[in-house]
Parts: structure tokens; C-alpha cells; sequence
């Protein structure tokens, strides 16, 4: 199987570059390890999959180019086939999941044109693939594998041939996304003929290993549940032919976390301004996960796609520090008197980035606020150390729900003569520290709403209490000389929240 999957790539350099352009493989330096990203995403369908589906499709005979192909994709597959459909003159049935991204969809409707029917039909890839399975034989329709095909995977292998013939190798490890297995089997067997010693691992998401319990057991088996954050690598159930290959080829399996996925994502950015979807990314995140032992080392991975919904970024943005164990959420438990939060500002601030608050009084004598801080993982512990030696309890709550979608809880039968506000304030350390400061003789917060936005003017929903009317009138006089941009809530919105 190796060696007929070794010859299908080669066979297939004669043919995808009809179809398409090689793509770069860029380099940059991170943590002492010299990383190499073969950019996908860089293609003109921004990802992998043209290789496999015009490698594929070229093979058709004439009969049946005239009957058309059928294939099932949560999306860049779809696009792979779409745009060999296109080239060809071939009609193409694609089936795809409820559950897939809008611009997945639109964007195959643009490529394939009038060669192309989209069926949305399912919530998930296989039920889609098993409808598009049944009509194909009904209607006399090639199907299209994305993945289990070895003409599928020998044109997939094509940019392991890119890789090759660069000249920048050879290199020490290789972190090679799975999904169903067949861009890691092609590119793990080209590598594996012209780099013998290259380390080959095998990444794939916490709730999606289908890979790894298919070598496990002997035999791909089915997963009973699948995360479809990363939707490129959503696969159930490893390949009949991916499986025996991955199995030979790949000498270590590891699985990555969401959040070190979105920890990947951002070094890309932040590095080649690329961006990724998260399966683009997850050769990437399993690099970093063992980048202590990579120091020193020429490592590649793949960035094998950027069809992701632009909707996806705020999670990222949020859960991307997470992941690279440098943002953590702590809930911390203080007494409810003027000035105590403001003390506890002042203890986290010590090294460290507060990114966000979520607090709403609860009980009249204590109060629970949750703080998002970033710091280094050292300087984490060490401030959470820190409180524990004054008797401030905390625990980390990084991982719970109310915390993860913003539960901030309160009782508003406790507010005395609220007062409700939104503030801008200058988004650099201290800022809104200073305002607390000079209001803190007066007021008690009672509500505290932040998170860090990226932008250079920070914003807060903050809600006082006072103990007279005096002490109210005097905070909203500080509050129209302090030169900040604030705005009371209108008095419907404060019913909301009251």
C-alpha cells in the first residue's frame, strides 16, 4: 500500500499543476526552534484539498466525466471538488452538513459556478456522506472521496514534493494534522523516502482521535462523540486505507486542546500574519506542545487551510492565551466593604495583565469577583501564591461554565442607591485604577463588567452603591470633572439589570 501510494504521488506532479500553483514554504524562528509552514492557505481555494480532488478527477474516463461526480464535505473538500469541476466541465453534487460554515458553503457556490450543485442536507459529515453515497449509485455519479482514495491522497502528497524539492530540508519532526488520515498518510510516505529520520507525528483535536483508536484497536472504529471546533478535521470514524498507512508511517500520536489550537492561531498571526482555521493550525499547536524539547531542532508543519467563519475569531481571541497557559480566570473571595476591590486590583497588577472582570454583589458581607489575568505561567502562580499568603482565598475557575459564557451573578435586592455607568477609560496599565482611586472614599462597586478588546480605549459596564443620596451626588460631580467619556444607563436597561 506504501509503495502504490508512493507511485500515485509521483504520478500526480503530472497533473494538479494543470489545475494549480505550487505554494510557499515560509520560515521564522520561535523559542530557538526553526519552524518551516508549507502555506496551504495560500492556494486559491486557501486550502489543501484542490490537490487530492483534481488529482482524482483527472483520472475520470469519458463516461464518466458525463455523468458527473458526487462527493460530502463540511467544506474544503467540497472546494477542492468545486474547483476541479470547474476546470474540467464535470458536474459536481455536493453534499454538505447543516452544521457547516456559511462561507464554506457561498464560497464553493462561487468556485464551481454553474457546474456545481450544493445539497445541504444532515447535521453531521457522515450522515451527508452516506445520502451523497446513495444517490451517487442512483444516478450513476463517481464519488469523490476527501480522504480514503489513494489517487485522492497521491495528489494531497504533491506538496510534500514542494517540501522536497525546496531544498530546505531535511528537517528534524514533522506535526501533521488528522482528520480522516489522507493528507498525513501522502505527505508522511513522501517524507519518509526523502528524510529517514524525520520524526513524523500524527496531531489530532482531544475529542476527534479517530486516528490513534483506530491503531489502538486494529481497525478504524467509530468515535462515539466528535468536537467540531476544528470542523476540517470533524472525522468520526479513520480511513479503510488512511488507517494501515497512518499506522506504519506516523511514529507518535498526540492530541491538542481547542484552546491550544486558538494558542496556534494567534502565534501564526503573530508571526506571518497568517490565518489559519483551526485545523489549519493544529500541526502547529502540536509543535508547541512539545516545544521544550524542540529547542534546537528544523521543524515543519503544514497550514493546510484558512476557510474559517469570521465568526469564530472572538473565541479565539479569548481562549488563545488559554491555551498557551499564559491567561487563567481565578475567583477570589473578599469581604464587602469600600475599597477591598480596589485592594485586590492592586494585588494582581504585580506583573501581571488583568484582561477581565466579571462581578455582581450577591451577598451583603462577601464578595466572589472572577478576574482573567496574563502573565507568564510562573508569574501566575506566584500572585496566586500571594494571596493565599494575606488570606485572600482564590481558585482557579479557567475551565467552568459561568465563567467560559459569562454568568455574572447578582442580587439586586442588595444594591443600595444604585448607580449605573459606562466608561471609557485609556487602555494602558493603571488607567482605570486611577479612576477607582479617586471615588473610592464614597462609592462601592456592586457591578463590574470588563473585558480587554485589543482597542487602545477600554470600556467597563460598572455599577456603585452608596450609603446617602450626598455621597451619590458627589460621585456623579467627580464623575463629570474626571475627563472620562461615561454615560448613565438609560433607565430601562438599569430595570434589565437591577
Amino acid at each position: 500500500m506504501r509503495d502504490k501510494l508512493f507511485r500515485s504521488i509521483l504520478m500526480a506532479r503530472q497533473r494538479v499543476y494543470e489545475y494549480g500553483e505550487p505554494t510557499p514554504l515560509e520560515e521564522f524562528s520561535w523559542n530557538d526552534i526553526d519552524i518551516y509552514i508549507k502555506r496551504e492557505d495560500l492556494s486559491y481555494i486557501h486550502a489543501y484539498k484542490w490537490r487530492g480532488a483534481c488529482n482524482r478527477m483527472a483520472l475520470l474516463t469519458p463516461e464518466e466525466r458525463a455523468q458527473g461526480v458526487i462527493c460530502a464535505s463540511a467544506g474544503n473538500h467540497a472546494q477542492g471538488v468545486a474547483w476541479a469541476a470547474s476546470r474540467l466541465g464535470v458536474s459536481a453534487k455536493i453534499y454538505m452538513p447543516q452544521v457547516t460554515p456559511r462561507m464554506k458553503r457561498l464560497a464553493v457556490e462561487r468556485i464551481g459556478g454553474t457546474h456545481v450543485q450544493v445539497v445541504i442536507h444532515g447535521e453531521s459529515f457522515d450522515v451527508a456522506s452516506a445520502e451523497a453515497r446513495r444517490v451517487g449509485e442512483l444516478e450513476g455519479r463517481v464519488f469523490v472521496h476527501p480522504y480514503d482514495d489513494i489517487d485522492t491522497m497521491g495528489g494531497q502528497g504533491t506538496m510534500a514534493d514542494e517540501v522536497v524539492m525546496s531544498g530546505k530540508g531535511p528537517f528534524d519532526a514533522v506535526f501533521l494534522q488528522i482528520g480522516g488520515g489522507g493528507m498525513a498518510a501522502a505527505v508522511a510516505c513522501w517524507l519518509r523516502n526523502f528524510y529517514p529520520n524525520i520524526r513524523i507525528y500524527g496531531v489530532e483535536g482531544v475529542n476527534q482521535a479517530s486516528m490513534a483508536a483506530a491503531v489502538r484497536a486494529g481497525r478504524p472504529v467509530d468515535l462515539d462523540y466528535v468536537d467540531v471546533f476544528s470542523d476540517g478535521t470533524a472525522v468520526r470514524r479513520a480511513g479503510t486505507l488512511t488507517h494501515p498507512l497512518c499506522a506504519e508511517l506516523i511514529d507518535e500520536f498526540i492530541t491538542v486542546t481547542n484552546e491550544e489550537i486558538c494558542a496556534a492561531i494567534q502565534l501564526l498571526w503573530e508571526q506571518r500574519r497568517c490565518l489559519p482555521e483551526p485545523a489549519g493550525a493544529m500541526g502547529v499547536a502540536g509543535m508547541l506542545k512539545l516545544r521544550e524539547e524542540l529547542r534546537g531542532k528544523r521543524v515543519l508543519c503544514i497550514v493546510c487551510g484558512a476557510n474559517m467563519d469570521f465568526g469564530q475569531l472572538g473565541y479565539i481571541s479569548r481562549h488563545a492565551g488559554i491555551g498557551a497557559a499564559t491567561r487563567q480566570y481565578f475567583r477570589f473571595e473578599i469581604s464587602e466593604a469600600k475599597g477591598t476591590f480596589l485592594d485586590l486590583i492592586d494585588l494582581i497588577r504585580a506583573g501581571l495583565n488583568i484582561i477581565e472582570f466579571q462581578y455582581g454583589k450577591t451577598n451583603a458581607d462577601k464578595a466572589w469577583p472572577v478576574i482573567g489575568v496574563e502573565g507568564s505561567p510562573a508569574e501566575l502562580h506566584l500572585m496566586a501564591q500571594r494571596a493565599g499568603d494575606i488570606g485572600i482565598p482564590c481558585e482557579k475557575v479557567t475551565s467552568e461554565e459561568d465563567v467560559e459564557f459569562r454568568m455574572i451573578h447578582y442580587n439586586s435586592d442588595l444594591f443600595k442607591l444604585p448607580f449605573f455607568i459606562k466608561l471609557e477609560f485609556p487602555e494602558r496599565a493603571g488607567a482605570l485604577r486611577e479612576f477607582l482611586v479617586g471615588i473610592r472614599d464614597i462609592a462601592s462597586i456592586c457591578y463590574f463588567n470588563y473585558v480587554y478588546s485589543g482597542e487602545r480605549v477600554g470600556r467597563a459596564l460598572l455599577g456603585f452603591e452608596f450609603d446617602s443620596a450626598e455621597d451619590r451626588t458627589e460621585f456623579q460631580r467627580r464623575l463629570e470633572s474626571s475627563g472620562r467619556a461615561w454615560h448613565e444607563l438609560p433607565a430601562q436597561v438599569m430595570r434589565r439589570i437591577v
